[in-house]
């Protein structure tokens, strides 16, 4: 189901943005599966924040359903699903890169590692390539 501003309050590409993403937990969870290398339903559990088996299965259905992420099952373990970016989710990481940058920057008490700063400050384009290559 591809979604266009045309379902949304207005054409806006930020009203665009926020009703795809819309809350914290939708980000955290892009960020666990681009970051962190979480892929599981149970890997996602597994963060810091906490997040609620409700919020979490509706959240992953919300990114399957705006083509961000999919799902397929476990090669080695049929009963598992694991799931990963699409085309339109990788393109998040130049965005990813930039909230987590700012905050770094504005949030004295950050848990950024300094190296992800330097990567970043000295070349963003090397550092892009090595989180896709990742992703895959």
């Amino acid at each position: 189901m591809s979604r266009s501003s045309e379902t949304c309050r207005s054409n806006c590409p930020i009203n665009f943005v926020l009703e795809t993403f819309g809350d914290r937990w939708t980000l955290l969870i892009i960020r666990d599966l681009m970051f962190k290398g979480k892929r599981t339903y149970g890997e996602f559990l597994e963060s810091d924040e906490k997040i609620s088996t409700n919020i979490l299965a509706n959240r992953l259905k919300r990114l399957e359903a705006h083509e961000i992420i999919v799902k397929a099952v476990a090669p080695d373990n049929r009963s598992k699903l694991y799931y990963s970016f699409t085309d339109k989710g990788r393109d998040l990481l130049p965005i990813m890169l930039e909230i987590t940058a700012w905050s770094a920057k504005h949030d004295n008490a950050t848990n950024t590692p300094r190296s992800f700063l330097k990567m970043f400050e000295g070349s963003r384009a090397e550092m892009m390539t090595a989180i896709l290559s990742k992703l895959d």
